[in-house]
């Protein structure tokens, strides 16, 4: 447990202002991210929000730089815990893997999983990855007016990425459940998870009902394909090389934990299946949508990939070969962050930029915010590469970008998200110009950042 840190003068933490009974409730559930902005250009980088009627009020602290981002997640980690009303939401509906368990079951889940996500292992997903590109290049041959809308494609192709690397020939029996369950699953877990009060789950309300039989759908042939896998798993499942990533969880295990049951495994699949399509269909679509609105951008990374790649497949060591592809993805990963914000709860009274975060607070990190920081980022809503050369970066604050989280519960699968993107933009960006159809696309704060609207982008046969 983490004791009170001395940081400077304590002073009373700003509040935004709202209304006499509801405080700034409405202005979080029709703008959060715009809320959030607000507040930190009014009131800088600690401000209290309030929201809700009398007794039923959630008072939200809000950390807004980097070092403060620095301090939650790393650096006294252990006083801010996944312990809010929304995690126990997404714990409901998703299983408590590794995204949502704490104490002792996240440090067994997690020395289980690590094995199977170094980058010698997640270098051997490129395969796939570059198989289902392939069928998206394909497909938008065909469409209508040459007009795609990006983030609906890219949520499609992420998730048939992630089904065949945990499913292996199962993909086409997964994604369409998955397709059709996951959004009524999240839409229940954002609306309970923000709401004020909620009705016990067991309760026959419509609402319930329909996330429950969506949630018996996905637990079902989940449950199918890992009865399957049980039996296929072997001592041999979890070196490096071969096997489905399920089968590997399957076989996975170590000298100081035993092996994960099948309800377990149903947990970590259920998370990988979130966390491992939306946010890396979020960083696609919108390193799309930059690249289509700045042609000059979108020339320099086509070049780089046709001098590095020419005509051949793309594959894990392509990844430091193409740097200025990476920096358009990091840059959009800047201006839209998968995981715009990101709750904890404290332990214990703390100081944070010099300003006390009770015991039993919520806290609410915001990359949405953090990113766009004046201090950090000169002309923030510009979009700039140039932002993540090496030497821009060194520069910077380790948390004044941190679309993975940070500290002990970084996100295990960042090195794979980075490989998907870049395979897919250099596979997609080869084969076509972008331009967008859809200049200005509303946002909105879900699980994941999410589009509020249709992000369409029509495609061109590169000149030469």
């Amino acid at each position: 447990m983490a004791v009170e840190t001395n940081t400077g003068v304590d002073t009373e933490v700003p509040g935004l202002a709202g209304l006499p009974l509801l405080g700034s409730l409405f202005d979080l559930k029709s703008d959060s991210l715009g809320t959030y902005l607000r507040a930190q250009h009014e009131h800088g980088d600690v401000v209290r929000i309030s929201a809700g009627p009398p007794g039923l009020r959630a008072e939200l602290y809000c950390v807004f730089s980097a070092e403060g981002a620095q301090q939650v997640l790393a650096s006294e980690s252990a006083n801010f815990r996944k312990d809010n009303p929304f995690y126990q939401e997404v714990r409901d509906s998703f299983g408590n893997g590794l995204l949502t368990s704490q104490d002792e079951d996240y440090l067994r889940q997690r020395r289980l999983v690590q094995p199977l996500f170094t980058r010698r292992r997640v270098d051997g997903y490129a395969e796939a990855v570059a198989t289902e590109t392939r069928s998206t290049v394909e497909a938008w041959r065909k469409a209508p007016d040459g007009v795609v809308d990006v983030s609906e494609a890219m949520m499609h192709l992420a998730l048939r990425a992630v089904a065949r690397i945990l499913f292996g020939t199962d993909v086409e029996a997964t994604v369409d459940v998955v397709d059709r369950c996951f959004p009524v699953i999240t839409d229940y877990v954002l609306r309970r998870g923000y709401s004020p009060a909620n009705v016990p789950r067991s309760w026959p309300t419509p609402a319930n009902k329909r996330a429950a039989a969506a949630m018996d759908e996905l637990y079902a042939v989940c449950d199918r394909i890992i009865a399957e896998r049980r039996g296929a798993a072997g001592p041999e499942g979890v070196q490096d090389g071969g096997g489905d990533l399920l089968t590997l969880l399957a076989a996975a295990k170590s000298s100081d934990d035993r092996e994960f049951d099948a309800a377990e495994l149903r947990d970590q699949v259920l998370i990988f299946l979130l966390a491992g399509h939306e946010t890396t269909a979020t960083s696609l679509a919108f390193s799309l949508h930059l690249l289509a609105r700045h042609p000059e951008q979108q020339d320099r990374a086509r070049e780089e990939i046709s001098r590095v790649l020419g005509d051949r497949t793309p594959e894990a060591a392509d990844l430091d070969r193409l740097p200025y592809l990476t920096q358009v993805l990091k840059e959009a990963m800047r201006l839209y962050p998968a995981a715009p914000v990101i709750g904890r709860r404290a332990v214990a009274a703390t100081q944070v930029g010099g300003h006390t975060v009770p015991a039993g607070a919520d806290v609410i990190l915001a990359p949405w915010v953090t990113h766009r920081h004046a201090r950090y980022w000169p002309d923030p809503d510009r979009f700039d590469p140039e932002r993540f050369t090496p030497e821009a970066e060194a520069q910077r604050p380790r948390y004044a970008w941190f679309p993975f989280g940070g500290g002990p519960r970084a996100c295990i699968g960042q090195h794979f998200s980075m490989l998907e993107s870049v395979i897919a933009l250099a596979m997609i960006l080869r084969e076509y110009e972008v331009e967008a159809v859809d200049t200005e696309i509303a946002v909105s704060a879900g699980i994941t950042l999410r589009t509020d609207g249709p992000a369409r982008c029509r495609l061109r046969t590169p000149a030469g």
